[in-house]
């Protein structure tokens, strides 16, 4: 044994010797190795450079389709293996970077099968597809008189450094990169918005520019951050719901496919964040994704539910970074677009110098050419017998004639005066030649007064450039100010929640035991013990709370209007309370007792509100002592709304046997104030945008459009409008509508009045013909309108009328066509100021202002007790209750 440790141990001497030896410090190859390989994907790959937007695989295929371009179609095969000339990679990635340029639909000419966007398709092989440069990119892309050369990866041929780009093309084609540290991601912009903001740049004017999506949507770009890091735009699909039981996605957004879609809103459907009953894909030029829904279920919910558990929304994170000078830069957009307008215009400057110069030289040699032959100079020649004695005999000549020129003769245009054919000396016409002349000399002018005006002459290049090439590209994506969804509000509760009472748990696994409702898996759900103590806690398959629970629900964070009414014994031998709270805001798992003793207290009697209900309760003493009065009414609202850690007021010292229920009580809350954001489009209870009323439980909203469709609805924070919506305010049944339209069919205008007849439909009030449309509405009680006439040829302009709508005609059904307006021939219709109405006083019961406070201290809330012989208020409505 020991033989064989030693050969052992000599064994590791050996090994621990040659892993010495082997050692390399690669610290000195990391910086310099990884260094260069990150400049190199970094510049040569990823991000494009400023100049002109092009990473250097598109540049050389633009290159490439300018080398084989004669004005017909090339097979995209043909150009990726003419661009491997230039690149150093193979067909694939050239291929798949020719196909995302094409899809941008702005500088390659399509034939053949080049993929879906919407679909996410992809394009046929390259052998089957066609492409040529589009004459948009013909004519902002080449110009290789001012195009700066370098050498090919090869040495084989020369390619540009930068194509002459005269446009702001990165920021219309958008532009995204991964490098190494490194990433790009600039957004698409508009076509005619750029160059609309170019032309504001060189007048010296303000402007600002913002994303839009090849695939439409809506953004809302409030935080883009000028395309800088740390930005976000948040990008949505369009849908609306043609029936009750349907949404339809008609465009999608950003960064997203159609297939993509479909899979984010069937996996949220398996999770059960949104319920569906099936989806349809009927997307072909345009998207069409048709979602049907099962009965009962609200379209409105649903479509918000899409925007927080699926890719119907998505945020982008913006992220400028370009190549200048060899060096990456991160710049916002705006500076982009002043770049790019700057450069345009130091590149038209450079093309209006060439221009000139070869102008200038053909007014010069024209001129020479008249002056050799209208002065017979090339008789002088005859007799030279050497190509030094013809140059001298031309030049000779030529001097008692060019004082006017504008440069000094040169040899090779003497050179070239003797190019000159006898037949063209012989047809000479001296009146054509100065034709020529003069319209070189206005040429020149012309080039001149540009350069002299260069930035007029840049702004007439781009409304050029918007005129020829502008038509069809309007602006795709809606802007729009989108509002938070908050999830547990859209989710769809498809999770059924049990309660064993007795033995404390809470979930959704206890099947066997009591059904309490509906829940989701991000809800919270709030519970009372009868030992008098309240949790809140997440919704899990069994949770125990304590036992004797006596009430369960969904619990809302800053709900105050779900008000809670108690009467509990405070430890085992003190007094009795009574309090109404509500709970908005807790520590979730955390016991919160209901009054101030550890042990012993009991909860007699309790009910949970949602529209701050207050019942009238009957309180039973036990009979002891010398007790007078045993039994007595409380009325709840008569109790203050304090804050949940309130002491409360007390009922009694005596032991109390029972809590009976005597009369249901009605809400004590003020109706809720809902408010209405036309930025947003959507209802809300937080004050923002126009007040539309205080609304009780069967309140509804009136809706019209301008289609001429009218519907009441439930006021819910949920609800969406369509945004030709024209009139939202609170519903009043007794209070008419008027209504002016034109009529196709008759092609005359006709007023009525009428009732909302049934607030559960949807209905039109105008005739289903093609040429019919709603002119003005209005919901005034006394409504005034002027009717503004067409002058007849030949006659004075009529005066204008005035008319009371209330007069007019009478309050006739929905369904009515109403009267004939005028048969005049009519310009216009304005609403005028109303006529003042009173309408009668609407008596109503006084309601109990809502008031949460939280008391400054216990012991003076708690010195209040309740009078046994207080009069029966007068109830009504229902709220929960338990009795023990």
């Amino acid at each position: 044994m020991s033989e064989e440790n030693e050969e052992l141990e000599n064994l590791g001497e050996n090994v621990e010797e040659q892993s010495t030896e082997t050692i390399t410090r690669v610290t000195g190859m990391y910086k310099e190795w990884f260094l260069d390989y990150a400049s190199y994907v970094i510049l040569e790959r990823a991000v494009p450079a400023i100049e002109d937007g092009f990473k250097p695989v598109q540049r050389r295929i633009m290159q490439s389709m300018k080398d084989l371009d004669d004005g017909r179609y090339n097979k995209v095969a043909n150009i990726v293996g003419h661009a491997m000339q230039y690149h150093p990679h193979g067909d694939a990635s050239i291929g798949d970077a020719m196909v995302q340029i094409g899809q941008k639909d702005l500088l390659i000419d399509m034939q053949g099968n080049w993929g879906n966007i919407l679909t996410g398709d992809p394009a046929a092989a390259s052998r089957y597809i066609e492409a040529r440069i589009s004459k948009f990119g013909l004519e902002v892309l080449f110009n290789p008189k001012i195009t700066e050369w370098q050498s090919s990866y090869d040495g084989r041929r020369k390619e540009p450094i930068n194509l002459p780009v005269k446009f702001p093309l990165l920021l219309a084609q958008g532009a995204e990169g991964i490098a190494v540290g490194l990433s790009t991601k600039v957004l698409p912009h508009n076509f005619n918005e750029l160059i609309d903001a170019s032309i504001k740049h060189l007048q010296g004017k303000r402007f600002k520019i913002y994303p839009d999506f090849p695939t439409g949507g809506e953004a809302d770009i409030s935080n883009y951050n000028d395309g800088l890091r740390g930005g976000k735009v948040r990008v949505r699909a369009k849908m609306h719901s043609p029936e009750k039981n349907s949404i339809v996605i008609t465009e999608i957004p950003f960064s997203t496919t159609t297939s993509s879609l479909i899979d984010s809103i069937l996996k949220a459907n398996e999770k059960g964040k949104i319920k569906i009953k099936k989806i349809e894909d009927n997307t072909a030029a345009n998207v069409e994704i048709m979602i049907h829904l099962p009965a009962g279920l609200s379209p409105d919910k649903t479509m918000d539910a899409l925007f927080a558990f699926t890719n119907c929304e998505m945020s982008i994170s913006p992220l400028s970074c370009v190549i200048e000078d060899n060096k990456p830069l991160f710049v916002g957009v705006s500076e982009m677009l002043r770049r790019s307008a700057d450069h345009t215009v130091e590149l038209l400057k450079a093309e209006l110098e060439i221009v000139l110069h070869e102008v200038e030289e053909q007014w010069h040699f024209a001129s020479l050419e008249r002056i050799f032959i209208e002065n017979r100079i090339y008789r002088d020649i005859e007799e030279e017998e050497t190509w030094e004695g013809v140059l001298s005999a031309i030049d000779r000549g030529l001097k008692p004639h060019i004082g006017h020129l504008k440069r000094e003769i040169t040899e090779d245009d003497i050179a070239r005066l003797t190019e000159i054919r006898i037949k063209r000396i012989s047809k000479f016409d001296i009146d054509k030649a100065q034709q020529k002349i003069d319209a070189l000399e206005d040429r020149i002018a012309e080039l001149r007064h540009h350069l002299e005006h260069l930035i007029d002459f840049a702004i007439d290049y781009f409304a050029k450039l918007k005129k020829d090439y502008g038509k069809g590209r309007e602006r795709k994506t809606e802007l729009k100010t989108f509002d938070d969804i908050i999830a547990s509000k859209v989710i769809i509760r498809n999770t059924k929640l049990y309660v064993n009472r007795e033995e404390g748990f809470v979930g959704t696994a206890l099947k066997k035991d009591e059904y309490v409702g509906d829940v989701s898996d991000i809800d919270d759900i709030i519970c009372f013990t009868k030992e008098g103590t309240m949790v809140v806690t997440k919704v899990d398959a069994k949770t125990f709370i304590g036992k004797n629970i006596v009430h369960v629900a969904v619990f809302k964070k800053k709900d105050k209007r779900t008000i809670y009414n108690v009467i509990y014994k405070d430890g085992k031998t003190g007094p009795s309370y009574i309090k109404r709270f509500a709970v908005t805001s807790i520590t979730r798992d955390r016991e919160y007792p209901m009054g101030k003793a550890d042990k012993g207290s009991v909860m007699q009697y309790f009910s949970a509100n949602p529209n701050g209900e207050a019942e009238v309760v009957t309180v039973n003493l036990r009979q002891q002592g010398s007790i007078k009065k045993i039994k007595w009414d409380i009325d709840f609202s008569e109790i203050l709304i304090k804050g949940r850690s309130s002491k409360g007021n007390l009922v009694t010292k005596y032991n109390i046997k029972k809590v009976d229920l005597k009369e249901e009580g009605v809400s004590t809350l003020k109706p809720r104030k809902i408010w209405f954001d036309d930025t947003v489009q959507r209802l809300n209870v937080d004050e923002r945008g126009e007040l539309l009323g205080e609304f009780r439980g069967e309140d509804r909203l009136l809706i019209v459009t301008q289609k001429g469709m009218i519907k009441t609805i439930i006021p819910e924070v949920t609800a969406r409008f369509d945004d030709d919506t024209v009139i939202i305010e609170k519903w009043i049944p007794s209070k008419p509508l008027t209504a002016i339209y034109f009529n196709g069919e008759r092609d005359l205008y006709y007023v009525k009045r009428f009732l909302m007849e049934n607030e559960e439909r949807e209905e039109s009030f105008i005739p289903d013909h093609a040429d019919s449309y709603l002119e003005v509405v209005s919901t005034d009680y006394k409504p005034m309108a002027e009717l503004v006439f067409h002058k007849p040829r030949g006659k004075e302009q009529p005066d204008n009328e005035e008319i009371n709508l209330e007069e007019f005609i009478a309050v006739k059904g929905i369904a009515a066509q109403g009267n004939m307006l005028t048969k005049a021939k009519v310009k216009q219709i304005n609403l005028l100021e109303p006529l003042p109405f009173t309408p009668e006083e609407v008596i109503q019961e006084d309601v109990v202002e809502e008031k949460i406070t939280t008391p400054k201290s216990d012991v003076a809330d708690s010195d209040v007790s309740i009078d046994p012989n207080a009069p029966d208020p007068e109830t009504d409505d229902s709220g929960q209750s338990i009795l023990f």
